[in-house]
């Protein structure tokens, strides 16, 4: 354990800043595992580790606790604590759409399994943390290995519809969803259990405060050392930051005390000016190998969608003005059209969406259809005699059939519009296909 008393009090400072940004995704990470697997106190306690929670409900404006919700997919939730052994998880086959990514402690995704990374085909994945070197047993359709002996998984599957009938189908494929430990499938004994942490309580000023690196100590303590890293690691250790959890900041001199806080303040202000600067999630989501040592893109990813998906699993667009420059675009006195042409609907390998959102909330709008999306899976669609299709965006219903069949309802008053392409063509991601104008009537 390092002196703080002897450190630098300008490299006390740069080191708290970058640590700070580095450790934010970490710690908000941890308040939803908090939350999930270790108060069971909480209303979105999962059930522990090694547990699944699925939610098939769809959402409704009645949900308003949540952020941005959509109902082309439903979610399973989980946690898998990979200290003492590998966990197995185990997918049934099924032909629609699903994705099961698994995260670090620090968000970035250390592998998927789902219909576009590994098929649609029944298999059981082996999820190894760092240093396992066991055997991996017969039966095994991949292995995916960690960076972190803490990992969740927030998985997704196609809701094909608000139908009471679709809803009994789709718990039905979740739960086909399995985990089990190794030794459980294996049909192995049991290896010795891992010592019980201590967790801290998560409270929100933490993220604040000097109390933070408290925290990120603790978290450390599940997170080995990653050969980029090593430097920041090694000067955190000069300061008692050195993932054994008994960092203690009140005991820290005064003008370390004070150089820590000049430090957050700095990595708060960073962090900001990124996120503002931010106007695509492009590139913020991925594996390690994909995000490498950009801890300040990791640190937007997780302040803008913590749990967002890479562009090549979901790629998501939309429309900050209409095509006449009003941001955001209003439908308190203004009706809006998107024209997609023959060739130019959304190419998405399994289905596309649009759906609405009023303003500043960013909840659900409600409607006379019951209608939240459009899509290429909406039922009545009217495509147009050259096969191209209009959406009508606007508050009241349009009085003509066709319209009516493609009415997207917005709120009276400011909107804004998420599309999502599940499986997106290269030509999205090259950025050759791009979204048509929002074009105000």
């Amino acid at each position: 354990m390092g002196n703080p008393a002897l450190v630098d009090p300008a490299t006390i400072r740069a080191t708290a800043a970058e640590a700070w940004i580095r450790g934010y995704p970490i710690l908000r990470n941890y308040r939803t595992l908090y939350a999930q697997a270790v108060d069971d106190a909480d209303p979105g306690y999962v059930g522990g580790f090694g547990v699944f929670r699925h939610y098939p409900q769809p959402f409704t404006p009645a949900d308003t606790d949540a952020d941005t919700p959509d109902n082309d997919t439903s979610r399973s939730r989980a946690w898998l604590d990979l200290r003492t052994e590998p966990w197995v998880v185990s997918v049934p086959a099924e032909d629609r759409y699903y994705v099961l990514p698994l995260h670090e402690l620090d968000t970035v995704y250390a592998g998927f399994i789902g219909a576009r990374a590994t098929g649609q085909e029944a298999g059981d994945y082996l999820v190894a943390g760092p240093g396992w070197q066991g055997e991996v047993p017969t039966g095994i359709k991949g292995v995916i290995r960690t960076a972190t002996q803490l990992v969740g998984i927030l998985g997704r599957t196609h809701l094909a519809g608000p139908a009471p009938e679709a809803v009994e189908e789709l718990k039905l494929v979740q739960q086909g969803y399995r985990l089990r430990p190794l030794h459980e499938y294996a049909g192995t004994p049991a290896p010795p259990p891992a010592p019980h942490p201590v967790w801290p309580v998560w409270r929100e000023e933490v993220m604040d405060g000097i109390e933070f690196f408290s925290f990120l100590d603790f978290l450390l303590g599940f997170f080995p050392v990653l050969p980029a890293e090593a430097d920041l690691r090694t000067r955190l250790t000069d300061l008692g930051i050195d993932g054994r959890g008994d960092f203690e900041p009140a005991a820290l001199p005064i003008v370390v005390r004070a150089e820590i806080e000049r430090g957050i303040a700095d990595g708060q202000a960073e962090l900001r000016s990124a996120a503002d600067r931010t106007t695509t999630s492009t590139g913020l989501f991925g594996t390690r190998e994909q995000i490498g040592t950009e801890y300040l893109k990791q640190a937007v990813a997780a302040a803008v969608d913590l749990y967002g998906l890479p562009a090549e699993e979901t790629w998501y667009g939309g429309w900050a003005a209409d095509s006449a420059g009003n941001q955001p675009p209003n439908a308190s006195d203004r009706d809006y059209v998107v024209r997609f042409g023959p060739d130019d609907l959304p190419p998405a390998r399994f289905f596309w969406s649009a759906t609405m959102y009023a303003l500043p909330e960013r909840r659900l709008v409600d409607n006379t259809l019951d209608r939240y999306a459009i899509g290429d899976r909406t039922p009545g669609l009217v495509r147009e005699p050259d096969g191209g299709l209009t959406l009508h965006i606007q508050h009241k219903r349009p009085a003509n059939t066709q319209h009516s069949a493609n009415w997207l309802p917005a709120p009276d008053g400011p909107f804004t519009i998420v599309v999502r392409l599940y499986g997106p063509d290269q030509s999205v991601l090259d950025g050759r296909w791009r979204l048509p104008p929002l074009t105000p009537l």
